[in-house]
């Protein structure tokens, strides 16, 4: 019942907006990734980076020390052809955002067609 509640909730979801709210955006992408497509490509995401998440984490770790190891969380929009965009941090610690700023060069794999936008959000939680 929850899920058929929540599809139909992403179903009217506006396209992203620059108006949108960091918690509205980590929302939007937590309801995808419960959404039918969601697991699939949360998979192909992970497989492409998990490796590269971990080094430039400990490279963001090593190039800020003494590091503030607070728990963040990212978010960002996947475009159609796999490219970040919009790539944001809450807490904005110098360990995140340099983070942030690698994660916003990469590359995924295309992601599923996002109901009401033309982008995929994603959202990682990063605790140390």
């Amino acid at each position: 019942m929850l899920t058929v509640i929540a599809f139909a909730l992403l179903a009217g979801a506006q396209p992203a907006a620059s108006t949108d709210t960091f918690t509205a955006r980590v929302q939007r992408a937590k309801m995808l990734e419960a959404n039918a497509t969601g697991p699939a490509y949360q998979k192909q995401f992970w497989d492409k980076t998990k490796q590269p998440m971990t080094e430039a984490l400990r490279g963001c770790i090593a190039s800020n020390m003494p590091a503030d190891k607070s728990p963040f969380t990212l978010v960002a929009d996947i475009s159609p052809d796999g490219h970040p965009l919009n790539v944001e941090v809450r807490a904005p610690t110098p360990v995140a955002r340099c983070l942030a700023g690698q994660f916003s060069v990469w590359s995924f794999p295309a992601p599923p067609k996002a109901p009401g936008s033309t982008n995929y959000p994603v959202e990682i939680d990063v605790s140390m």
